[in-house]
Order: structure tokens, then C-alpha cells, then sequence
């Protein structure tokens, strides 16, 4: 009798080609797009100089004079010609310097970035998300669902040389693209005739960051398509986290500036969008007829009426894992690294710690924000500005940017969402005690096999919950669904019920 042979469905030898070549498209692509950064040459015109007024005070473009007519090979060199300049300026502060530096070398730059932009576009995020895709489809060749396929033995995937190198090239992006935009003027540039198009106005880094993100989770989310596309859950629910990053998180608010109406993200609710009710956003709103009018009324209904309401009969997913731009980062290009999440009891002390601790940072801030406005200053006076820029540096920018992103690799795929979100510490104080959602078990079926912790991008081990036959309601739970998709015997069920005995074991 001839042995059975057992033809492995993830080994075929074109499949591998297929994704090293993928591979090769992708890596190439970021290459160019880095490359991108040190190329061209500086050349600053009386005309790109006379633009700038109105956008940089009228006597610090005088200063800048001396400038017009000259070239520079260097960034760096037309940098120190900037502050020599400016610090002539004793009023000038660090974030002011920082503005006049990236307007003037946007300004300034010159060479095949700006002459042949389309070019390199797609020879860079075209080239990129390309590979990204050739990698990803020979998928549909493969068995639906999560495999271990060695995540613990990769480099990439275990905390490796390879994962640490990641983690670094996207910190290092991060702190470049918060505090020295002027550093990636070229890859702003790649974006810039998009940026007409969508918003007749010159590209920034946000614009640039907006479309790196909108394709991270486009592309990402096409993966999660393919690997999850045995769960019609899973299925609806990458649809909707594509749908809104892309309509309401990026084409939207692009819309409204091209209509010259304040732009504003119809999704993003109190307290995660930290900066609703500072004095300034308060004027904006205030002073742009019905339109601002209505974006005040909705944000305040968004986070004090939908939001309690929604959780209490869904519990935190709808948001989290639905309709979040960072969940959908998380949920989508955070995915290959869900397993790092740290599941120890002194982890979930921690969590506790910080999460709360940021929801009251944000509470004491708005609370100050909302009483320095309505008293026109009387009452906080300066504090309040020095409160909410600890609060932009520390948490909007430090935790939810370079540390939320940064640190996929090397902590998980929901640093932000678990130990930061003052929305989701809102949302779960709300699903701990007064929600219709849990996560229901069938102890009897539990063979033990850690599936369900393992992939809990959360750091709950489900696992405990379910030898025990226990109901799992946490506050941190985003309800993602992915611990009952891995579980082989089907032993957990996401679902929505009565109120009582949700925390009771099941008989």
C-alpha cells in the first residue's frame, strides 16, 4: 500500500514566488519612498517667497528676503540659513520656527520629486501597495482562518531583529512627521496634486499621513478579506472599518475644505477627539453658520447620546472594531502582531491604572477648556493652553502616535487602544456595568488550547474565562471576535442579551 500523501495547501511553490516577488514590489517601493527624502535640491524664487504671506507673519517674510534668488544641495544647509535668519526674532518660538522651516523648504524644493511627482508616486506608495497586494491575494489559495504558521519563530511576528527594525523605521516616521515635518517635505510632495484635486489646497503632513493610513487600511483590510473570509462576521465588519476610515475619516473631511467649511471627521467622538472643545474649535464651529452649527450639535450628540447608547446595547465593538480609525489601523495593519499583547495579571493592573487615568487628564482638561470659554478666560486663564499642550504632546501625540503605532511590533496592535483611549475607558466603564453585550462560553467544549488568549489583541486571557464556563465581560474588551473564530470546538459566542446573570457561569 502506497502511503497518503498529505499535500500542504500553504507550501505550494508558486504561491511563494507569487509572495516573494510581492515582496520585492513592496520593498522597493519603500525604498523609493524613503529615498525620496534626500533627493532634489533647494531653490527659493521672490514669487514662492511672496506666497508664503499670510501664512507666516508679514515681518518674518521680510526677513526671510535675503534668501530669495539662492540654491542649496541640502536641506540642512538652507535650515541654518532659516534660523540665522529668524532667531534675529526675539519673539519667535520653537513651534513658530518649526512652521517657518516647512513652509519655506516646501517652498524652496526643487528636482525630479516635484518636476515628475506622478512618477514618483506610484513608483513609491503605487509600487508599494502593489506589492503589499501581490503578497497578500495567493491567500485565496490557502484555508480561511488564523494559522500559527511559526508566528513565534519569525523575526517580524516574535520580537526579532527584523520586528525591532519595523518598529523603529515607524517611531522614527512618527516623531518626523509630529515635530520635524520640514524633514519630509519630498514625501509631502508626492501627495500634493492628489491634494488639489481633492482639497484645491497644497498638501501638509497630515494630508500625507491621511493617505498613508487610508491605504494602510485599504490594503490591510483586503488581507483580512482573504484570511477571514470563512466568517461572514469578520467579512461585514472589515467592510465597515475600510468604509469609514475612507469616507468619513479622509474623503469627507477633504470635501469640506475643498467647500472651505470646517473639516472635521464625523466619527471621531469626545474625548478621543481631545481638541472639540477648545476655544478655538468652539470659534470655528461657532462663526461658520448653520453648517459649524450642526457639526457642534452632532459632536456633542456623538459623545453624550450615541455613544452611551450605542454601547449599552452592543457594547464597545461597534465602535472599536467597526467604525475607529485606530481600531481600524489596529484591526487591519496591526493584525500580523495581535499575539504580543502582554495577558499577565500585572499587565491588566497596569491597563487599569493608565487608561482611567488618561479618561480623567481628559475630563480635567475639558472641564477647564469648556469654564475658560464660557468665562472668556476669567478662570484657568494660561493654564488651560498649558494643559491642553501637555495633553496634545504626551497622549495625542507620544502615546497615540509613536507609541499606539510604533510599538506593533514590539508590544501589539492595541498599545493605544488598551493602556490610552479615554474613549474606550469611557465606553468600557459603560459595557462593564450597564451593557446587554458579553462574550458567552461552553466550559465542556474547552480543550485548553490557549487559541482564544493567544490572539486576544487585548491581553485577556479568554482562556481562563472559558475552562470555567464564565461569561467574559471586561471593560477592555473591543469585542473584535477573533478569539471565537480561532476556537476550534466553537466554544465562544459574542452576543447581546438581558442585562441579568451576565456574569454568571453558564450551566
Amino acid at each position: 500500500m502506497q502511503p497518503i500523501q498529505i499535500q500542504n495547501r500553504t507550501s505550494h511553490s508558486p504561491n511563494r514566488s507569487l509572495r516573494l516577488f510581492g515582496l520585492i514590489l513592496f520593498l522597493a517601493g519603500l525604498v523609493v519612498f524613503t529615498a525620496t527624502l534626500f533627493m532634489g535640491s533647494y531653490h527659493l524664487t521672490g514669487e514662492a517667497l511672496a506666497e508664503l504671506e499670510g501664512k507666516i507673519p508679514s515681518q518674518r517674510v521680510q526677513r526671510l528676503h535675503p534668501l530669495a534668488g539662492q540654491t542649496w544641495q541640502s536641506k540642512f544647509d538652507l535650515f541654518d540659513d532659516i534660523d540665522r535668519l529668524m532667531m534675529q526674532d526675539a519673539t519667535i518660538n520653537a513651534y513658530e520656527l518649526g512652521v517657518t522651516r516647512f513652509l519655506v523648504t516646501k517652498a524652496a524644493a526643487a528636482g525630479a520629486v516635484r518636476e515628475r511627482t506622478w512618477l514618483y508616486f506610484f513608483l513609491s506608495l503605487g509600487l508599494a501597495s502593489l506589492g503589499a497586494l501581490v503578497f497578500i491575494l495567493p491567500g485565496l489559495r490557502e484555508l480561511p482562518g488564523i494559522k500559527h504558521n511559526d508566528i513565534w519563530r519569525r523575526s517580524l511576528t516574535a520580537r526579532g531583529l527584523l520586528g525591532i527594525i519595523l518598529g523603529g523605521y515607524l517611531i522614527s516616521f512618527y516623531i518626523i512627521l509630529y515635530w520635524f515635518p520640514e524633514y519630509i517635505v519630498n514625501a509631502i510632495l508626492l501627495v500634493e496634486p492628489l491634494s488639489w484635486w481633492l482639497r484645491s489646497r497644497p498638501a501638509d503632513q497630515w494630508f500625507l499621513y491621511g493617505v498613508l493610513y487610508t491605504l494602510a487600511v485599504a490594503v490591510m483590510g483586503i488581507r483580512m478579506l482573504i484570511k477571514y473570509r470563512h466568517s461572514r462576521y469578520h467579512l461585514i465588519r472589515t467592510v465597515s472599518i475600510i468604509f469609514f476610515q475612507t469616507g468619513f475619516a479622509f474623503l469627507l473631511p477633504s470635501l469640506m475644505e475643498r467647500l472651505n467649511r470646517p473639516a472635521m471627521d464625523l466619527k471621531n467622538a469626545w474625548p478621543l477627539n481631545y481638541t472639540f472643545f477648545t476655544d478655538w474649535n468652539l470659534d470655528t464651529l461657532l462663526s461658520s453658520g448653520n453648517f459649524g452649527l450642526f457639526l457642534l450639535v452632532w459632536g456633542v450628540i456623538l459623545s453624550l447620546v450615541v455613544v452611551p447608547i450605542m454601547t449599552y446595547f452592543f457594547g464597545k465593538r461597534w465602535y472599536c472594531s467597526w467604525v475607529c480609525g485606530c481600531g481600524g489601523l489596529a484591526e487591519t495593519l496591526g493584525d500580523p502582531f495581535r499575539h504580543l499583547s502582554d495577558k499577565s495579571l500585572k499587565a491588566w493592573r497596569i491597563e487599569k491604572i493608565i487608561i482611567y487615568s488618561v479618561l480623567v487628564f481628559a475630563v480635567v482638561m475639558t472641564v477647564m477648556q469648556l469654564s475658560n470659554y464660557l468665562s472668556s478666560g476669567a478662570i484657568f486663564a494660561s493654564y488651560t493652553w498649558r494643559v491642553n499642550q501637555a495633553y496634545s504632546f504626551f497622549i495625542g501625540a507620544i502615546f497615540a502616535g509613536v507609541i499606539g503605532t510604533g510599538f506593533y511590533p514590539l508590544m501589539g496592535n492595541r498599545v493605544w487602544c488598551r493602556f490610552g483611549c479615554p474613549l474606550a475607558a469611557y465606553m468600557g466603564i459603560i459595557q462593564r456595568f450597564k451593557s446587554r453585550f458579553r462574550i458567552t462560553t461552553n466550559g465542556a467544549q474547552c480543550i485548553s488550547c490557549g487559541n482564544c488568549s493567544t490572539y486576544c489583541e487585548m491581553g485577556i486571557d479568554v482562556r481562563w474565562y472559558a475552562q470555567r464556563g464564565q461569561n467574559i465581560v471586561r471593560a477592555s474588551c473591543v469585542g473584535c471576535g477573533v478569539c471565537a473564530a480561532v476556537c476550534p470546538r466553537g466554544v465562544l459566542s459574542l452576543e447581546n442579551g438581558p442585562e441579568e446573570n451576565r456574569f454568571e457561569m453558564q450551566v
